[in-house]
């Protein structure tokens, strides 16, 4: 059944866009086949907006909801875009290959001829084999870790907060501003952490900073941190030795602290979380004792206490990572770890996963004794937090506006942690999920030897996540004990065997699109009977055959 429609708004070439209907399958696979087809031939051209679902059922003789159904899964596929106010349109990455531009290569004839195009390159021919190697799908899903719904940032609430913040803003503000961060903000953090964190704290103690990252290098690298504080004169209590960080963790953070100078040394963790027992020598620990990233689940309450004492003991410091404490699902929230000994551990937090990171604004709680020598890191003026950004933020917290804000995001997060576990249940029911209790990720348990491979499927379906061996500390190696050795309490271990996962991040689709990622993820995941896929096999339609099929 052949149907045509003519685009009035942004016609194609001039002429009406004629689609065939046919083939197996509904209508709307016939419309989602056809359109594909449509895009895939240049017809539609990148970013022609399509008529509305009720003008193009009209025209086709068919219900809107399958016109809807099928620009649905259009966009998630990557093919469309579709955004309030403007309509359904053809995704500006989608280009024909033949209408590809490519550089163009001088040719002995061109000093002769400079007007003169090389010819065309004829495309080639259709594989003889009946089985043509796969090519990897456009990564439409992303599934990575670390990012919010950043479609969900609180624009309206944010931009009353920001005109409240200037018309009220003393003149004072647009001048340097304090290293130590406007005091609106740090009395608004003061209360908000007490309230929502446990947290033990004065706004006098609390520094603001651009993030987790920035915290580091105020830290380690500025004069503040153990490695660096009577190099530079501060006069602050030095904490001598490496730092002792859980063996999986933020390669970022890692290769941050490597450029400092600092030495990372790997604790274990387990389902209790870091093996503190293993802290020796180091005189200061890095933990995201709330919710271990990444594999999920607090601190235990007795490894919390044996870390706090053996701080104390050792003249230490416990940096405690408080990424995304806001975010608990099934049970009362994790208080911080800050509030057992205040003097002796530094809290960090940040906006980036509650609002977004383009909000570069986090904190660092301070012991008393390190907030001169984090403020001489920072330098006189203000270089790195906007204040303009900070005054927002305080009105933001001060309004209840933050609050309602997190309350309303916990509730999508968990709505999208519970339909992931779902589609695990029912289509990959041999997978084990953990650290679902809270955060915006979850880590799917998957049969040894197959995570790399697993990651390669994923690849194929077009889905964007990692593999936990991404996370892994390069010192955390399967062996034997080093406990005494030189690597320190935190050296290879056989109590901690390499495990195979994936980190799904389940906050970043679109709720339009993430139906789909699902899809797509659980068709790349091994079967109950997979056999480990050697790192080094030369066909990848063999580990996609493998890793698709169903027991």
């Amino acid at each position: 059944m052949a149907k045509s429609w003519v685009n009035s708004e942004e016609r194609t070439g001039g002429s009406d866009l004629h689609l065939e209907l046919s083939g197996p399958g509904s209508k709307r696979a016939a419309l989602a086949r056809a359109l594909r087809d449509a895009v895939r031939s240049g017809r539609l051209a990148p970013g022609t907006r399509l008529p509305p679902y009720r003008s193009l059922a009209a025209d086709l003789g068919v219900a809107r909801n399958t016109v809807a159904d099928a620009y649905a899964e259009l966009v998630a596929e990557g093919w469309l875009t579709a955004r309030q106010g403007s309509g359904t349109r053809v995704a500006e990455q989608t280009r024909p290959p033949h209408t590809a531009v490519r550089p163009k290569r001088p040719t002995p004839n061109a000093t002769r001829a400079p007007d003169r195009q090389p010819p065309a390159r004829p495309h080639p021919s259709p594989s003889p084999s009946p089985h043509p190697p796969p090519r990897p799908a456009a990564r439409v899903h992303d599934l990575r870790q670390g990012t919010p719904d950043v479609s969900a940032f609180p624009r309206a609430a944010w931009l009353a907060s920001y005109r409240r913040a200037l018309q009220q803003a003393p003149n004072e503000v647009f001048g340097p501003g304090d290293p130590a961060g406007r005091p609106e903000l740090r009395v608004a953090l003061a209360e908000y952490l007490a309230r929502a964190r446990g947290v033990r704290t004065e706004p006098d103690r609390i520094v603001v900073c651009s993030g987790f990252a920035h915290a580091l290098r105020l830290l380690f690298g500025g004069g503040a941190g153990p490695e660096k504080g009577r190099a530079s004169g501060t006069g602050r209590q030095v904490l001598r030795g490496p730092l002792a960080v859980e063996a999986y963790g933020l390669p970022f953070h890692r290769e941050l602290l490597a450029a400092e100078g600092v030495r990372t040394v790997p604790l274990p963790i387990d389902e209790h979380g870091a093996r503190v027992d293993r802290l020796r020598r180091e005189r200061a620990v890095l933990l995201t004792p709330a919710h271990q990233f990444p594999t999920g689940g607090p601190l235990h309450p007795e490894r919390r206490a044996a870390v706090v004492d053996w701080a104390r003991a050792r003249g230490g410091v416990v940096l405690e990572d408080d990424y995304d404490g806001e975010f608990r699902y099934d049970r009362k929230p994790v208080g911080a770890l800050q509030s057992l000994d205040p003097e002796r551990v530094i809290l960090i937090g940040s906006v980036s996963k509650s609002l977004s990171p383009a909000v570069r604004l986090g904190w660092m709680v301070l012991p008393e004794r390190y907030v001169g020598a984090v403020l001489a890191a920072k330098g006189e003026r203000e270089a790195w937090a906007s204040v303009l950004d900070q005054l927002a933020l305080a009105d933001l917290i001060v309004s209840g506006s933050y609050d309602r804000h997190v309350r309303r995001m916990r509730q999508r997060y968990r709505a999208r942690r519970d339909r992931l576990v779902a589609a695990l249940a029912e289509q990959a029911p041999h997978i084990g999920v953990s650290g679902v209790a809270a955060g915006l990720h979850a880590v799917l348990r998957l049969p040894p030897g197959t995570e790399r491979s697993a990651v390669k499927a994923a690849t194929w379906q077009g889905v964007a996540l990692d593999g936990l061996a991404e996370f892994r500390h390069p010192d955390a190696t399967d062996g034997p004990d080093a406990t005494d050795g030189p690597a320190g309490p935190g050296g290879p271990d056989p109590d901690m065997p390499a495990r195979d996962g994936l980190v799904v991040g389940y906050a970043t689709p679109s709720e339009h699109a993430y139906a789909a990622a699902l899809e797509a993820l659980c068709g790349a995941l091994p079967p109950a009977d997979a056999r480990p896929v050697p790192p080094q096999h030369p066909n990848p339609s063999v580990i996609t055959e493998q890793l698709n099929k169903r027991a």
